[in-house]
This record gives C-alpha cells, sequence and structure tokens, in this order.
C-alpha cells in the first residue's frame, strides 16, 4: 500500500475525538473492507453533485474503490448539469438572509437554489433535456427500455455534451461512472428535474411511461446483481446522507432473506453513514445503525460508523484517505 499524503497524515494526527475519530475510523474500516476483497454501494442522497463532490468521487470510481452507486434522480443529473454549465451557476453566500421577494426574483431570473448555489434553468435544465428527448424517443419509438442512469450513459457516450463541458471531465463523478458502466440504482428517479420532463411528454402522449423502467425493475435487477457480487467478503454500505438513497439499496437484503426465502443471503457487511440528522425516535435517517440489525440488514458484528457531521465536509476527506492523498 502506497504512504498516506498529507491531508490523510493531517486527519490522523488531529482528528482523535468524536466525530472526528468517527471519520478515521469509518474511513480505515472502508480501506480494510476494499484490502479484505470486499465491494463497495455508496448512496448519495441531499445535493452532493451540485456540492460537486465529483471532485473527489470521480476519483474513487476510477481507482475502483466503488463498485455500484445508488443516488436520487436530482444527483444522477445535477452532476451532468454542474458538467456543462458551471460557468453559469450563481453562488449566493447570504442564502439565510433572502426575503421572499429575493427568492422570487431568483425564480423570475430562471435560477432555482440549492442551499447557497443557484443552478441556472436554461444552461442546465433545457441543454440536458433537448439531448435527452432525442435519446427518449428513439427509444419509445423502436419500443426499447432502458433504466435512467443509462439514458444518462448513452448521452454521455455520444459525445453530444462535449461542446458544452465547462469543467475538467475528470471532475464529473457520472462521466467516470459512465467509461465504467458503474452499476447504478436511482430510486424514485421520478422525482427529479428530468424525470418531471419525462412525465410530462408521457401526458402529453409523446412517449410510453414504461420507455423508462421503474424502481420495481431497479429493485429486481439489485436482487440479482447482490447475491452475485457478495461472496468472499461481501458488499459494504456507505450511506451519505439518509432517505431513499439509502434505504432502498439496503433493503434488498431482508427482501431476499425474508421474502424470497433465500436463507444464505450475507448481510451487508460494513456500514458507515454520514448525516446531520438528529438521533431520535421514528427518523430513519436518524437512526443509530444497530436498529438495522432488527430489519435483516446488519448482521451483530457487522462493522457500524455512523459521522454525525456535513457529508459536504466529511465525505472528501474519508475519500482522499482512501485515495492516499
Amino acid at each position: 500500500m502506497s504512504t498516506k499524503g498529507p491531508i490523510s497524515q493531517f486527519i490522523e494526527k488531529n482528528y482523535l475525538h468524536f466525530n472526528a475519530a468517527a471519520l478515521v475510523d469509518a474511513a480505515k474500516g472502508y480501506e480494510t473492507h476494499l484490502l479484505e476483497g470486499g465491494k463497495m454501494m455508496v448512496t448519495l442522497a441531499g445535493a452532493m453533485s451540485t456540492a460537486e463532490l465529483g471532485k473527489s468521487l470521480a476519483e474513487m470510481i476510477r481507482q475502483d474503490k466503488i463498485h455500484i452507486i445508488s443516488c436520487t434522480g436530482a444527483n444522477l443529473e445535477e452532476d451532468i448539469m454542474n458538467l456543462v454549465a458551471h460557468n453559469s451557476y450563481k453562488r449566493v453566500p447570504n442564502y439565510r438572509d433572502l426575503s421572499p421577494q429575493e427568492e422570487w426574483d431568483l425564480l423570475e431570473n430562471h435560477y432555482n437554489r440549492v442551499t447557497d448555489t443557484c443552478i441556472p434553468e436554461e444552461e442546465a435544465f433545457r441543454r440536458l433535456q433537448s439531448h435527452l428527448y432525442d435519446i427518449w424517443n428513439k427509444a419509445d419509438k423502436s419500443g426499447e427500455r432502458y433504466f435512467p442512469h443509462e439514458f444518462m450513459y448513452q448521452m454521455l457516450n455520444s459525445g453530444v455534451l462535449e461542446q458544452y463541458y465547462e469543467i475538467d471531465p475528470k471532475d464529473s463523478w457520472m462521466i467516470a461512472a459512465a467509461e465504467k458502466n458503474l452499476p447504478i440504482v436511482v430510486p424514485g428517479w421520478e422525482d427529479s428535474t428530468m424525470g418531471n420532463i419525462f412525465a410530462s411528454y408521457c401526458i402529453k402522449g409523446e412517449f410510453k411511461a414504461s420507455t423508462t423502467k421503474s424502481g420495481i425493475e431497479y429493485m429486481m435487477w439489485l436482487a440479482d446483481w447482490y447475491p452475485k457480487n457478495s461472496a468472499g467478503k461481501g458488499v459494504g454500505f456507505f450511506q451519505i446522507g439518509g432517505g431513499i438513497a439509502g434505504d432502498f439499496p439496503i433493503c434488498v437484503v431482508p427482501m431476499l432473506y425474508q421474502d424470497m426465502e433465500m436463507h444464505d443471503i450475507p448481510f451487508w457487511s460494513y456500514f458507515c453513514q454520514i448525516s446531520d440528522s438528529t438521533t431520535s425516535y421514528g427518523s430513519y435517517s436518524g437512526a443509530v445503525p444497530n436498529e438495522k440489525i432488527t430489519w435483516g440488514k446488519l448482521d451483530i458484528d457487522t462493522p457500524k460508523y455512523i459521522i454525525e457531521s456535513d457529508a459536504t465536509i466529511v465525505a472528501p476527506l474519508v475519500f482522499a484517505y482512501l485515495l492516499d492523498q
């Protein structure tokens, strides 16, 4: 194993207690899991693509430190939006102080705000829409069906977006994923800008809803993938944020065991969640990892970590450690 770089050395020296120590423990546990032959799923909730996590996530994909991703529809599309419209994004550092009128003014100027960052509608949404329309239309007319991420891969691999690139392509995690044909599941894709746009075409009678494969079909696909990849050390689960991006794929294990009655299905063999959700009762994002034992997702001895912090700060540090930076 190569010598750790200055970022890794810094966190090993200074991150010794509390959430800081949990970060180091989780990173070392992830590294051990890979060294012992395990695979890793990373789940992306929140607005991690707009937070430009691709700067570190893309290299993790290229170095085979991530084997499958589960993400929201927003994270799937917003990495590509940043790729093609970065120069038109608008940062609003004083977002906490905006009045309703100032928010309305952003809308009127075709800016959609994500915390301190505004995505430009024309340069981002419409630029993707025009090219995705062609891809959706071709599939629809020929009776072909694809998953949401496969349509995105087709668009990226075709080269039609290269004319718009405004960041270094190596900082786009979706480009890295497309180049490797990395498995992705996108639960609830219809809850995204491109999902809404696709629905609008279906309402207008231009496309069939079935041209895009569904969430149930994603679960069926994952149910096939998981047993084929869980031999030996097994598959770990690195969860960024909460919500459907994490809850959907983690359920494949109890579904296979309890509902399919496949009693030789191994549990997830590593678990880490980065969350700033307050630990609580009744909240999925705020549940401690041990609760997942009762749902048949984790074993008693599964290494479990929870880093209670902002993922935009923490995830790049964990990835830097794994990349020996």
